[in-house]
């Protein structure tokens, strides 16, 4: 018999790990179990990190550190120094990309992570699949095994509901007695019998879609952003932002990719890209690699096999992500990082990039080596894309904006943040 939403929100409520910035909402059992493992930080080697630690709600679900942002834009996992190679993305609206998959244009559409390697062919569910990643992740949340994120949940402090959500069987594994000293150490397996270790991987998989479950709920997927109650008629857009809204569908390209059709649009069209975006050169994966080069889908089209001439033509695409909370930050001044690799610190930034890449001289030809963002800006340059091919000449690069332009497509992205208040 499951608990009541009631009952089981009250127990969520008394759990020290849940979020009190996200505003409440009434979610479903699954939902509200998702929600106590995304804000679990025991769900890490370390026991200091949890899927919160990069997606903030706050943000608009994705990196919630000013001081990282300012920089690198990668985050630090549990274990002290590992970091990955990509800035998080927000994992807000992000249940509703579809599994991978070619279209009829021959695109490759879908997944999740930015380069779509969560296909959603495993559960159904690219946020599922997605969910999965970082809990095993080295430089993420590093349990050594899928095991120990299952024992953690089920000899938990939510066991309980866990067992109520998936059924009372679930959870029913006989645990080594060094189960914790193996989940604390690098490189371990719980020692499972084979019966023990198939309910575990089953309960694994029941993890990740609960994740998922809440990933989706209208906690997560508010749709509550001045845009979205523009169309209720309860607020109005200003001059300036209805200008960049027809900007964003005309002069400036936007909606080519990232697709406004109306309410609820999701502004995206689940596509990938290569924006000849420069590399970060604040990115820690230069002190471990120098020569590092992102090469988004087509990396892992070519780990999953695929053949040449097919991920060539997608090397250094990164997936278009959805523009909805893309202006949101807790305070005015919060500096938020832009682009696969966070590149950009604002969005008057990267819709400059955007409007100018192919107009301004290089940065190299000033023997700018690596420039950032800042120096970028100040040298009135641009410098070389991270990946040269397959860079997208067609639809951005020399858009004609002017700066008053660009402005009022800022403007226009600033509508799109969830939990607009109107103001009499």
């Amino acid at each position: 018999m499951k608990p009541s939403n009631l009952s089981f929100g009250l127990f969520v409520m008394s759990l020290a790990f849940t979020a009190s910035s996200v505003t409440a909402q009434v979610l479903s059992d699954t939902e509200q179990l998702g929600k106590s493992i995304f804000f679990d930080k025991s769900l890490s080697i370390e026991q200091n990190q949890s899927c919160a630690s990069c997606h903030g709600s706050e943000v608009g679900w994705t990196g919630p550190i000013q001081e990282i942002n300012e920089q690198g834009s990668v985050y630090e996992g549990s274990i002290s120094s590992q970091f990955g190679d990509r800035k998080p993305p927000s994992s807000a609206y992000a249940t509703q990309s579809p599994i991978f998959h070619v279209d009829r244009k021959g695109l490759f559409v879908g997944g999740n992570f930015w380069d779509g390697r969560a296909t959603g062919e495993k559960l159904g569910n690219p946020a599922a699949d997605q969910a999965q990643g970082p809990f095993l992740n080295p430089v993420e949340q590093a349990l050594p095994d899928s095991a120990c994120v299952v024992y953690r949940v089920c000899d938990g402090g939510y066991g309980g509901p866990f067992k109520e959500v998936w059924g009372d069987d679930t959870c029913e594994i006989t645990w080594p007695s060094d189960v914790e000293t193996t989940c604390s150490t690098k490189g371990s397996t719980v020692n499972l019998s084979h019966a023990d270790r198939a309910k575990s991987d089953s309960a694994y998989d029941q993890v990740a879609l609960s994740i998922a479950s809440y990933e989706s709920s209208a906690e997560v997927n508010a749709f509550s952003s001045k845009y979205d109650l523009s169309y209720t008629g309860k607020v109005k857009l200003t001059q300036q932002e209805r200008q960049g809204q027809a900007l964003f569908r005309g002069k400036g390209k936007c909606h080519l990719c990232h697709i406004s059709n109306g309410k609820g649009a999701l502004f995206t069209d689940y596509t990938f890209d290569n924006l000849g975006t420069p590399k970060n050169p604040e990115n820690p994966v230069y002190d471990i690699n120098p020569d590092f080069v992102d090469p988004g889908l087509g990396g892992f089209l070519k780990q999953a096999g695929y053949d040449e001439e097919v991920y060539e033509a997608e090397w250094g695409k990164q997936k278009v992500p959805t523009l909805r909370n893309v202006d949101k930050r807790p305070y005015s001044e919060f500096v938020k990082a832009y682009g696969h690799n966070g590149y950009f610190k604002s969005l008057k930034s990267i819709v400059h990039f955007y409007n100018t890449r192919d107009v301004k001289p290089s940065c190299e030809s000033f023997n700018i080596v690596d420039a950032t963002e800042v120096v970028a800006l100040e040298y009135d340059c641009w410098p070389n894309p991270e990946v040269t091919m397959n860079v997208n000449t067609n639809e951005l690069g020399n858009l004609g904006l002017t700066s008053a332009e660009e402005d009022a497509i800022v403007t226009f992205m600033k509508t799109l943040s969830d939990g607009y208040v109107s103001t009499p």
